[in-house]
């Protein structure tokens, strides 16, 4: 059995989010990554690095913050690659423009924290899988956090974060786009 994608569902790495405990979902849109689509030239590392735009709404009374992130489950690491954490995201704070995830804060709001991707940034790091590894998912998840501060600083893992995200989540959406890189390419 394969995925939309033609690759074995039955080898894929699971989604993240299948290690923590079930929380409600929201709406999670971007005008830039459609729902198990390509991710385009902006979003990968050679190509512009550029974080995409998100926009999301639904989600429940009581959140405090919110937190972002961008992850590859299929990299060839034994534990994925974190490409983008960013939290502490006012709750009044609905929508990221395209290019936010720069490292540089502009299109954040003020008090968000980065910590460093698996690139070693403290930015969004675009899609980079090896060539001819097959289509790789990139999971950006909003998650609705329960207090306004996370917890953890800007020197931070990403394993961290997720360990208070595991805590501190009252729900989360995802959009999935995919990359891969052709064999010689």
């Amino acid at each position: 059995m394969s995925d939309a994608s033609g690759v074995s569902e039955q080898k894929r790495p699971p989604l993240p989010h299948e290690f923590l405990p079930p929380v409600p979902s929201f709406t999670l849109v971007s005008d830039d990554v459609v729902p198990g689509g390509e991710l385009s030239g902006d979003q990968v590392h050679a190509g512009g690095n550029r974080s995409p735009h998100l926009r999301w709404e639904g989600f429940p009374e009581g959140t405090k913050s919110f937190a972002v992130t961008c992850f590859d489950p299929d990299a060839p690491t034994g534990s994925g690659f974190w490409h983008w954490v960013v939290f502490d995201i006012p709750a009044g704070v609905t929508e990221l423009p395209a290019g936010a995830g720069s490292g540089k804060m502009e299109g954040l709001p003020e008090g968000a924290v980065h910590v460093r991707n698996d690139y070693g940034t403290r930015d969004f790091g675009g899609a980079a899988p090896p060539a001819g590894d097959g289509p790789h998912r990139y999971v950006f998840t909003v998650y609705a956090v329960d207090r306004e501060k996370l917890g953890p600083d800007a020197e931070a893992s990403p394993a961290v974060v997720g360990f208070h995200l595991r805590f501190h989540a009252l729900a989360r959406a995802h959009v999935i786009g995919t990359y891969e890189v052709p064999a010689g390419g």
